[in-house]
């Protein structure tokens, strides 16, 4: 199964771009700097702009209805997305503050005050036979709340433990604009052209991904160009790993725990464990660069989020086929395929 998953990563061209965006960035950060040949200011807003828009048209508000009652779930998930994450956030800075450094520790900030993925929460949920209906409303409902709650939980960190500031009134005003405009277009213009939209869902997913991997290169070049190598180097990898590794592991043990102590039954417990234990890298990026466009330090921001964004799928990928075999060892006699999943776009 380990053999599986690493060769199916090894396929995978995005997680390939993202290296290369690196290394590109490394090599020629003048191109994709800020103010550069590539105009990335310019280039990223157009990017985030349609992203989001595209998010809204891809969003099924019907789908979202069918798992709208079972509210302790839904507030189980979201208290895991916005509450338990950020207070974990705390104590992984008491303990390694002297470690890593200022700018990295602000990145992993930003990891746990994201939102949760929709596309793989959705998909792991339907792998381990969990409660996929409820499973997209809260992936859904996470990321339509993450854009206001993100840019606060971070204000409100920050300036409890005496980081870098950050202004939320200027933050919000750009997420609105970029982020939730879109969305809210989007979501107009779905009863017009949602069903053609949908014929093109494989290439919207493409054309997603390959924003994110503008705004990757950009965000690099911008870093590299402000010493990120130099005043940095391959440890901050190591440590950007390491830390990613060990968030996941412990809030996939503390949500599976929080779900049986709450008396959860297996199909809602596999869904609290994916959707609030899961990160956005499709929105992560995008609302990163809104929110710390002008820090030099951008590219080690987003490190945790991409390192994070990849451990969660290979790591959730196995413990989905895990809580698969055992619904099917305790119930050999019914049919348990997973119905195809039809989760929203680009998340």
């Amino acid at each position: 199964m380990l053999a599986n998953r690493l060769k199916k990563m090894a396929k995978d061209w995005f997680l390939f771009g993202m290296i290369s965006a690196v290394i590109l960035a490394t090599l020629f950060p003048d191109f994709g700097r800020s103010g550069g040949t590539m105009r990335a200011d310019v280039a990223s807003d157009v990017g985030i702009f349609l992203v989001f828009l595209f998010h809204g048209i891809g969003l099924s508000t019907e789908s979202m209805k069918k798992g709208l009652l079972n509210w302790r779930l839904h507030l189980t998930v979201q208290t895991m997305t916005f509450v338990m994450f950020p207070i974990f956030w705390f104590g992984f800075r008491a303990l390694f503050s002297g470690v890593i450094p200022e700018d990295l520790m602000l990145g992993f900030l930003y990891l746990c005050a994201l939102p949760s993925t929709i596309s793989s929460s959705v998909a792991m949920t339907a792998i381990g036979k969990g409660n996929v209906p409820a499973a997209i409303f809260n992936a859904t409902l996470s990321s339509l709340l993450g854009i206001f709650l993100t840019p606060v939980i971070i204000s409100l960190a920050l300036s409890t433990s005496g980081g870098q500031s950050l202004s939320l009134i200027d933050a919000m005003i750009k997420i609105a604009i970029l982020l939730f405009l879109p969305f809210a277009l989007g979501q107009a213009l779905r009863p017009v052209i949602g069903k053609w939209f949908s014929r093109y869902k494989k290439y919207i997913n493409n054309f997603d991904k390959a924003v994110i991997l503008m705004l990757v290169y950009a965000s690099f070049c911008d870093s590299v160009k402000g010493g990120l190598w130099t005043n940095y180097g391959l440890g901050t990898i190591g440590m950007t790993m390491a830390g990613a590794a060990l968030i996941l592991v412990v809030v996939l043990c503390a949500t599976t725990f929080i779900a049986r102590r709450l008396g959860f039954n297996k199909a809602d417990e596999v869904t609290a464990v994916f959707c609030g234990s899961k990160k956005t890298l499709a929105s992560g990026v995008p609302m990163a660069k809104l929110l710390f466009g002008a820090h030099p330090a951008l590219g080690v921001i987003v490190l945790p989020i991409m390192f994070y964004h990849q451990l969660q799928l290979f790591g959730c990928s196995i413990l989905a086929e895990r809580y698969a075999r055992r619904v099917e060892e305790a119930h050999p006699e019914t049919d348990l395929e997973p119905a195809p999943v039809r989760e929203p776009v680009g998340a």
